[in-house]
C-alpha cells in the first residue's frame, strides 16, 4: 500500500490519541489499555467504512447490469445479466490468486503473484488484509464490467470470459500497480521519476483513470475488432438508430450506479474516525454528488441545443459522465471545480458519442467508450486545472497538469497495447463475434438456452 493511503488510515487513530493527551492532566494520565482502546475504536470504525464502501461499489454491478440491458435489445438481455455476474465472479476468484500480489506485491513494473497467500501484505495502520482485499475486488470488477457494453449483442459469452479473465488476471493489477500499489507513478521519494521530471505525483483518488479510462479503451478497442451490429449502418455509411428496449431499467441501472457512487469515490479516502477524515468524505460526497448533476443537466441543455429535443438516454450518460469525470480529483477540487468537471464532461461525452458513432463508425451501443474513457482522461487530466493545491487555476503552474497528462497517456498506452493484442488473438484464434444468424435472433437462446423475459 502507499504510504499515501496508509497516511489516510492513520490520521484516525493519531487524532484519537491527540484528543486524549490534550484532555486535563487526570485524563492524560489514563491507563495504557484506554489508549489503546481508542485506538482499537479507530481502526474498527476505519474497517467497517472500508467494508461498507466496498457494498456499495459491489452494488453498481446491478447498476450496470441494467443499464447495459436497458440500453439494448430484449433478445440479448438473458445474456448481458449473464455477463455482469460472471465478470466479478471472475475477479473475486483471480484478484484474490494473483491479482493482489501483482498489484501490491513488491516489484519494478508488476508486483509478484500471492498464488492467494495474503501473508506477504501488511499494513502498519493494522487493518485486515482480507477487507482490504475485498475493497480492491468490487474495484477490479467494476474496470471488467465497463468494457461488456462497449461490446453487447454480438460477442460469443466464451471468449467474453476470455478477455475478462485477462483483464482481471493481469491489464488492470498492471496499471494498478503503477499507481495504486506504490509504483512509479505515485513514488514521492526524492529522485523519482515522477519527481524529478514534474516535481509531484500523478493523482487519481478513485479511478477516473485506473477504473474507467482503462474500461473504456478496452471496450472501444474491442468493439473495433469485432465491427457493427447488423443493421448499424446503410450502404453509404450512415448511422441508425437501434433503441434500447427499456429505459426504465436503464434509468434504474443510473439511479444504482450514482447511489454505488457514494462508495467509489468517498470509501476511497480508506478511514473515517477523526475530524480529518469526516471532513474530507463529506467534502467527496458534496463534489461527486454535484458532479453528477451538472453532468445531467449540461447534457440535457447540449442535446436541446443540438438535436432540438432533450434525451432522457443522453441524460443518463451525462450523469455518468460527470461521475467518471470527477472521481479522479473528488478529493482536491472545490464544489465550484466539481460543477466545471461534470458539465464539460458531459458536453465532450455527447460529442464523442456522435464522433465515435458517425465519423469513427465504431458500434457502441451504450456509450461506454465515451462515458468512461473520453471523461476519464478528461476527469483525470481537469485535476491539474482545478485542484485547489497545486492546480493551474489556482496558481500552482503546469507541474501537477503535467503529471495528471502523461500519467494518463501512459496507463492509455499500456491499455491500447494489452487491449489490442488481446482482442487481436481472441479474433485470431477463436473468434470475438457469433454468427449472423444468432446476432438476429438473439444472444439468450442460442448461448444459454433461455430468455429473460417468457
Amino acid at each position: 500500500m502507499t504510504m499515501k493511503r496508509l497516511n489516510r488510515y492513520r490520521t484516525g487513530a493519531v487524532a484519537a490519541l491527540i484528543l486524549l493527551f490534550a484532555m486535563p492532566a487526570a485524563a492524560a494520565e489514563a491507563p495504557d489499555n484506554i489508549v489503546k482502546m481508542i485506538a482499537d475504536n479507530s481502526v474498527s470504525i476505519n474497517t467497517v467504512w472500508m467494508l461498507l464502501a466496498a457494498m456499495l461499489v459491489f452494488f453498481m454491478q446491478p447498476g450496470f447490469a441494467f443499464c447495459e440491458a436497458g440500453f439494448t435489445r430484449t433478445k440479448n438481455t438473458a445474456n448481458i445479466l449473464m455477463k455482469n455476474f460472471v465478470d466479478f465472479l471472475i475477479a473475486s476468484i483471480l484478484f484474490w490468486f494473483v491479482g493482489f500480489g501483482f498489484m501490491f506485491g513488491q516489484g519494478g513494473f508488476i508486483g509478484m503473484p500471492n498464488f492467494g497467500d495474503l501473508s506477504f501484505y501488511t499494513n502498519s495502520a493494522g487493518l485486515p488484509t482480507e477487507g482490504f482485499l475485498i475493497f480492491e475486488t468490487v474495484f477490479c470488477g467494476t474496470s471488467a464490467t465497463i468494457v461488456s457494453g462497449s461490446m453487447a449483442e454480438r460477442t460469443k459469452f466464451s471468449m467474453y470470459m476470455v478477455y475478462s479473465f485477462v483483464i482481471s488476471l493481469l491489464i488492470y493489477p498492471v496499471e494498478g500497480h503503477w499507481t495504486w500499489g506504490g509504483g512509479w507513478l505515485m513514488n514521492a521519494t526524492d529522485g523519482s521519476f515522477m519527481m524529478n521530471t514534474f516535481g509531484t505525483i500523478f493523482h487519481d483518488f478513485a479511478g477516473s483513470t485506473i477504473v474507467h479510462e482503462v474500461g473504456g479503451i478496452l471496450g472501444f478497442i474491442g468493439a473495433c475488432f469485432l465491427g457493427p451490429r447488423i443493421g448499424k449502418y446503410t450502404k453509404d455509411g450512415k448511422s441508425r438508430a437501434i433503441p434500447g428496449h427499456s429505459l426504465s431499467l436503464a434509468s434504474l441501472g443510473v439511479f444504482i450506479l450514482w447511489f454505488g457512487w457514494f462508495g467509489f469515490n468517498p470509501g476511497s479516502q480508506l478511514a473515517a474516525s477523526g475530524e480529518v477524515n469526516r471532513i474530507a468524505i463529506s467534502h467527496v460526497f458534496v463534489t461527486t454528488n454535484l458532479a453528477a448533476a451538472a453532468g445531467g443537466l449540461a447534457t440535457i441543455f447540449t442535446c436541446w441545443i443540438r438535436y432540438g429535443k432533450p434525451s432522457l438516454s443522453m441524460m443518463l450518460n451525462g450523469i455518468l459522465a460527470g461521475l467518471v469525470g470527477i472521481t479522479a480529483g473528488c478529493d482536491a477540487v472545490s464544489e465550484t471545480g466539481a460543477v466545471f468537471i461534470g458539465a464539460i464532461c458531459a458536453i465532450c461525452m455527447v460529442l464523442a458519442v456522435e464522433f465515435i458513432d458517425n465519423k469513427l463508425h465504431v458500434d457502441d451501443p451504450v456509450g461506454a467508450s465515451a462515458v468512461h474513457g473520453v471523461s476519464g482522461f478528461l476527469g483525470t487530466v481537469f485535476v491539474g486545472l482545478f485542484a485547489t493545491k497545486g492546480g493551474l487555476f489556482y496558481g500552482g503552474g503546469v507541474n501537477l497538469l503535467g503529471a495528471q497528462l502523461f500519467g494518463s497517456l501512459t496507463v492509455a498506452a499500456w491499455t491500447i497495447l494489452s487491449g489490442v493484442i488481446l482482442f487481436w488473438a481472441i479474433k485470431k484464434i477463436h473468434g470475438l463475434r457469433v454468427p449472423a444468424r444468432i446476432e438476429e435472433e438473439g444472444l439468450d437462446i442460442y448461448e444459454h438456452g433461455e430468455t429473460a423475459y417468457n
